[in-house]
C-alpha cells in the first residue's frame, strides 16, 4: 500500500519536467491540483487559466480514476516550457475499461478549459494528455 507522494525533476532539456506518482484516490487529487496551480503560476498563467487547468486535470483524473485498476497509481508528468504546460495523466485500467468519447460532456469540459486535450487507452493503461498555453497578455 503505496502512501508516499514523490516529485522527480529530470533534467532540463527542451522543457523542465516533473514526475508526480499518487495512489488512485480521488483523495489525492489535491496534490495534483496544488501542483498544476504552482506550475502554472510558475509560468505566470492569469489566475482565471490557472483556475481552468485545475479543473481540466481535475476531471481528467476523475474519468481515469472510474477505469483504474485496484491499488493503481495516478502518474502525472508535467512538461513546462516557455509558454505552456502539458500534463500528462496515466493509470493502470480495468480490462475492456474505456475512456468517455470525444463527443461526452466530459471531453467538452476539457476542450473549453485547455488549449488542446487528447487521450490514449490500450487496454491496460489509459492516459489523458492536456495542453495549456499561457495567453498573450
Amino acid at each position: 500500500m503505496t502512501h508516499a507522494t514523490t516529485t522527480q525533476p529530470e533534467p532540463a532539456t527542451e522543457d523542465d519536467v516533473v514526475l508526480l506518482t499518487v495512489p488512485a484516490d480521488g483523495g489525492y487529487l489535491s496534490v495534483l491540483r496544488t501542483a498544476t496551480a504552482g506550475l502554472a503560476a510558475r509560468l505566470h498563467f492569469a489566475l482565471d487559466e490557472i483556475e481552468d487547468l485545475r479543473i481540466a486535470v481535475d476531471e481528467a483524473c476523475a474519468m481515469l480514476l472510474a477505469i483504474a485498476t485496484r491499488g493503481a497509481e495516478l502518474a502525472c508528468r508535467f512538461a513546462v516550457t516557455e509558454d505552456a504546460l502539458t500534463v500528462e495523466v496515466s493509470v493502470s485500467t480495468v480490462r475492456g475499461a474505456r475512456l468517455p468519447t470525444t463527443s461526452s460532456f466530459a471531453w467538452k469540459v476539457l476542450t473549453a478549459l485547455t488549449t488542446a486535450a487528447s487521450a490514449e487507452a490500450d487496454g491496460r493503461r489509459a492516459m489523458i494528455r492536456l495542453v495549456t498555453r499561457r495567453s498573450e497578455s
